[in-house]
């Protein structure tokens, strides 16, 4: 199907991602019908979604809960600690990483579908998997998970969208690639359709509502600029390349209120030679997530952060604008032998910016732009800082702490003094943007008045509210999905109403 052959459906679904896809087949199973507009051309569709490494949070009680999302094995239930993640877990993440910013209302809403949309979800075809090599040690010979997440999506995100657009198109849902939505067309205030533009034309789609989940303005070093800060243009791009701000600035000349943390975006540790944009192939493989069990060293050959604060969870989102902030926009993740058994999968990849040497002097040598005479010493003062009294456990908080240092290390300190030893490179990759604009509990947006826009809802990176500061992680996927799931439900419903 073309754009010159659609002039009117029922909802318009704006974007091609986890949100998108999701409202499209909520829209679809209430007996309306829909119509996707995707930017990119099908071999780049997808979104940022593509890109993640599709982790999952929600909430289960019990292995019958859990059971309704991953299915386990008799021979996993005996063998696998997978813990409990309770709403009075999930909330008090939320609220701890986002300095109790986040909406209450928006996040009760996330909580209280996670486990219910991701078993719609697999009921639709989605298939999940253990997080073993990212999220689990080995403990006494059975595996611990930690940290309140035990499965991904299977595949990772390159899976789910295969996944979710395998089941558009067998549900007859239509994508139109290659086709971006420009405006709004709105009568006395109501949404009633999209002006859409394919290859340099354009044409309306009358439409009864609009969904958009067309992502934040990450792509965009411009907006980068304006809202997130100096270097910000600078940052290496995790995902996509078209998530441009599109979405969000039709809300906005539709008159929505924007919402959230605008000066605020998830960024994360990314290898310092990883290309502009996010790579098909290598996907999120670039990021650098093991570095709680490093020493993390800026140019001046200094640690800068509190590398074991919290679990990788909990810290990874916020600590690319620490390197950011850092000369040259670098730092170098340090490890000894000790530790390397327990680095997680993308740190063996063929893409990485890696040394490796058999003592401190000649490591020093190796890591470029790095002051070695002042990382000598930064390692000698922390190594003599380190609490040698309590032991290393990776699957918990373990206090092993550092005493005296002007920049702690909270949890799982251990000296930097058994080679080989190994350095890799990162810089500040960005994922996502936190602003966007207000909505509902049903995903309705919310005009600068403080009234419903009738006919228009958002969901995904553009719903603003749930994420300031920080993140906690495998929530923006399932976000994505409960509030795509509403939006698309509620759009339906409005669409079916004729109000």
């Amino acid at each position: 199907m073309l754009l010159k052959d659609v002039t009117e459906t029922d909802v318009v679904i704006v974007g091609a991602g986890n949100a998108a896809v999701c409202a499209a087949m909520a829209a679809h199973e209430n007996g309306v019908k829909v119509i996707v507009l995707e930017r990119a051309p099908e071999v780049e569709a997808g979104g940022n979604s593509f890109f993640t490494a599709g982790a999952t949070r929600f909430v289960f009680n019990n292995i019958a809960e859990l059971r309704e999302v991953l299915d386990v094995s008799a021979d996993e239930e005996r063998n696998v600690d997978f813990g409990v993640y309770t709403s009075e877990n999930f909330f008090d993440d939320m609220g701890r990483v986002t300095q109790y910013r986040c909406d209450p209302d928006l996040t009760e809403t996330l909580i209280g579908n996670s486990r219910s949309t991701l078993a719609w979800m697999k009921k639709k075809g989605v298939k999940f998997e253990p997080m073993y090599g990212r999220q689990a040690h080995k403990v006494d010979g059975r595996f611990k998970f930690f940290g309140g997440q035990v499965c991904a999506f299977w595949g990772g995100g390159a899976g789910l969208v295969e996944s979710l657009h395998k089941i558009a198109k067998t549900a007859g849902i239509p994508i139109l690639y290659e086709t971006a939505g420009v405006s709004l067309i709105q009568e006395a205030g109501k949404v009633v359709g999209i002006v859409a533009e394919s290859h340099g034309i354009q044409s309306k789609i009358m439409a009864k509502a609009v969904v958009l989940a067309a992502g934040g303005f990450e792509s965009n070093a411009e907006m980068r600029a304006r809202y997130l800060g100096p270097n910000w243009d600078l940052a290496k791009v995790r995902g996509t390349r078209f998530n441009m701000g599109d979405g969000i600035n039709m809300a906005l000349r539709a008159g929505a209120m924007p919402c959230g943390h605008w000066s605020g975006a998830h960024a994360v540790g990314w290898d310092m030679n990883a290309p502009t944009f996010g790579d098909r192939v290598v996907g999120d493989g670039f990021q650098k997530h093991s570095y709680p069990y490093s020493i993390m060293i800026n140019a001046d050959g200094e640690r800068f952060v509190d590398e074991g604060a919290d679990f990788r969870n909990f810290t990874y989102a916020k600590y690319g604008l620490d390197v950011l902030k850092q000369p040259g926009m670098f730092s170098w993740q340090v490890y000894d032998s000790k530790v390397i058994p327990l680095l997680r999968d993308e740190y063996r990849i063929k893409q990485v910016t890696k040394v490796e040497a058999n003592s401190l002097e000649e490591l020093a040598d190796k890591m470029e732009g790095v002051n070695k005479n002042r990382f000598l010493e930064t390692v000698k003062h922390f190594n003599a800082a380190v609490r040698k009294d309590i032991p290393f456990n990776s699957v918990i908080k373990d206090g092993k702490c550092t005493q005296g240092l002007a920049v702690p290390k909270s949890n799982w300190a251990e000296t930097i003094d058994k080679p080989p030893y190994q350095a890799y490179a990162v810089t500040c990759g960005i994922t996502f943007t936190f602003g966007g604009v207000k909505v509902s509990t049903k995903a309705a947006v919310q005009s600068v008045a403080g009234r419903e826009i009738p006919g228009l809802f958002a969901a995904g990176e553009m719903v603003g509210g749930l994420f300031y500061f920080n993140y906690p992680s495998g929530t923006g996927l399932v976000s994505g999905a409960v509030f795509g799931r509403i939006a698309g439900t509620q759009a339906a419903l409005h669409a079916k109403s004729g109000v």
